[in-house]
């Protein structure tokens, strides 16, 4: 399905609520890659390791991967628009407190509850986008992606912007771009009604008792330990000034919009999700290999490069695991992002130790294993990893079924950060 069946005017045509909580998301989203270019900065700044910088890394994504089991907790108690505010509110705190660190001990702990905060909120942000939004769900998820891909692409050139001056700068600007977002939902966003059924901490574990669910979980860890590689530890290996290697993952992030947004959907069409992943995996593996043999032309390169397979995985694996087994996709995908978000805490942790256990080769060698064992899951879990029909409309990579299954953005209440 052409992601721009929705229609660029319903997309466009949004209500300030709309408009609100994707700002707010960009940001929210831009807090993921913010430290990429300022991470020799601060480990200059703090007189750290890169080891030690790259806990901001694993304390971020391993509260993160936590968070996951308590969202629908929360947000199916104190609705939608609380938890979004409560989210916002932890971020603005914990950012500008990473702003004032004096030890990298400090600034790992604050980077905790900013994840915290970020996990709540973009665990919410899409069910309130789609609940508020004009023209179906296909535009309002089309603008989530939006919002997702801008954010991805714009975090590594507000860091390098603001980190020129100082490596404390990006946080504080996260915190005020963050504060401002708590603004505009506060004044523009009323409250959605509640889910008919409040969630259980244990309901995303439970519904890892599919198949075809654990499959794509097991799968999509391996793959984000190769993801998370690239971006926490290539900036290490590029060692350029926070300008160039902001820009360098600038183009990173817009060509993990594009491929994402438009160019994803349209290869499943033609391919099928499953022929597209395994291929963009194998593919994933030779890129992060030659990164780490080549020359420093050769790794911007491909670095540059990595983030349009990155686009067209996290397309997929959102379709996977909102699609593939009948638990309410927010249950579902809160224990798929259980699952995967630990290899996002382990890749930034293990990367630098393997160097300095080996060489600064190895950790990319590690990288394009973990993205072939991604493959060769999806290859043998084929038949549990097939969508069932009836969930197999979908518009940016991501599930909706607005005419046949209309119950689902009432029911389900709470949406889950996916890509």
């Amino acid at each position: 399905m052409d992601p721009f069946d929705a229609g660029t005017g319903s997309l466009l045509r949004q209500p300030k609520a709309v408009w609100a909580t994707a700002g707010a998301s960009v940001v929210a989203f831009m807090g993921i890659g913010l430290v990429d270019p300022i991470l020799p900065s601060i480990a200059q700044g703090l007189h750290a390791t890169a080891g030690q910088v790259s806990l901001l890394f694993t304390s971020y994504f391993l509260i993160t991967a936590v968070a996951m089991l308590l969202t629908g907790f929360v947000s199916s108690r104190i609705g939608g628009r609380r938890t979004l505010l409560l989210g916002l509110a932890f971020v603005v705190v914990f950012a500008g407190l990473a702003g004032t660190s004096g030890s990298v001990g400090q600034l790992v702990g604050y980077r905790a509850g900013w994840g915290l905060g970020n996990a709540l909120f973009v665990s919410t942000a899409l069910a309130v986008i789609v609940g508020a939004a004009a023209g179906g769900s296909a535009a309002a998820i089309l603008l989530y992606e939006s919002a997702l891909g801008l954010g991805m692409a714009c975090g590594p050139l507000l860091g390098a912007v603001l980190g020129n001056v100082s490596w404390r700068y990006p946080f504080f600007g996260t915190a005020t771009l963050m504060a401002i977002g708590f603004l505009c939902i506060t004044a523009f966003l009323k409250e959605q009604p509640k889910p008919a059924r409040k969630t259980s901490v244990l309901d995303p574990l439970k519904a890892l008792g599919h198949g075809g669910l654990a499959s794509a979980a097991v799968s999509a860890f391996f793959y984000n330990y190769t993801f998370f590689t690239v971006l926490a530890f290539t900036p290490f290996v590029l060692d350029m000034t926070p300008y160039r290697s902001g820009a360098v993952f600038f183009a990173w992030g817009v060509l993990l919009a594009v491929f994402s947004v438009i160019v994803a959907p349209r290869m499943q069409t033609r391919f099928g999700s499953l022929k597209v992943l395994g291929g963009s995996l194998v593919l994933l593996a030779a890129d992060v290999l030659v990164l780490g043999y080549g020359d420093h032309t050769t790794a911007v390169v491909c670095t540059v490069l990595s983030g349009a397979f990155i686009g067209v995985n996290n397309t997929v694996y959102t379709e996977l695991a909102l699609g593939v087994s009948d638990a309410p996709r927010p249950v579902a995908s809160a224990g798929y992002n259980f699952v995967r978000w630990f290899a996002a805490a382990a890749a930034p942790y293990f990367a630098p130790r393997i160097e300095e256990w080996t060489d600064i080769h190895v950790p990319f060698v590690v990288a394009a294993v973990t993205a072939v064992l991604g493959a060769l899951v999806v290859l043998v879990r084929r038949r549990a990893l097939t969508l069932p029909h009836s969930r197999l409309h979908s518009s940016g990579g991501i599930p909706v079924a607005a005419e046949q299954e209309p119950r689902h953005a009432a029911e389900d209440g709470v949406g889950t950060f996916t890509n």
